[in-house]
């Protein structure tokens, strides 16, 4: 079954809508401020990717060049929680990276499928996606693994 450009853009804004509800779940659930606001952050970021989506479906944007992002690579390591409403920092992070991980192995899957600038839209969602994972690595390297 082969996919449109818009169907493949529409199930993308659907994604992005689920991980922005995804991430504002989790700053609900957050123990502490900081906590709270880092989950917030990357809802808003979720939020920025289905615009930038919305406004390439109208014709009105384009995504980057994709850019190849660095994999530390720790999600593969550590076991996602179930999340719920006492969950940890390390155990949010662990699920945040696993929730990032899975997307960018989405976006790539969909980019092996496709050609010319759908795959070039694709490629660059995954690397949104591994940028989000990325990130989340570097804070739990830097306050779990240090602090351990």
């Amino acid at each position: 079954m082969s996919l449109s450009f818009h169907e493949i853009l529409d199930f993308a804004i659907q994604a992005e809508e689920e991980a922005h509800r995804f991430y504002l779940d989790l700053a609900a659930r957050a123990r502490t401020e900081g906590m709270r606001e880092v989950f917030e952050g990357f809802a808003a970021e979720e939020q920025g990717h289905k615009n930038k989506l919305v406004a390439v479906k109208a014709g009105h944007g384009a995504l980057g060049s994709p850019a190849r992002i660095q994999d530390l690579k720790l999600a593969d390591y550590l076991e996602a929680p179930v999340p719920t409403g006492d969950m940890d920092y390390q155990e949010a992070l662990v699920l945040a990276m696993k929730k990032e991980k899975a997307a960018f192995r989405l976006y790539s899957d969909l980019a092996a499928r496709a050609e010319g600038a759908l795959r070039d839209l694709l490629l660059g969602l995954a690397q949104e996606e591994a940028k989000h994972k990325l990130r989340f690595e570097i804070e739990y390297d830097e306050y779990v693994l240090k602090e351990n």
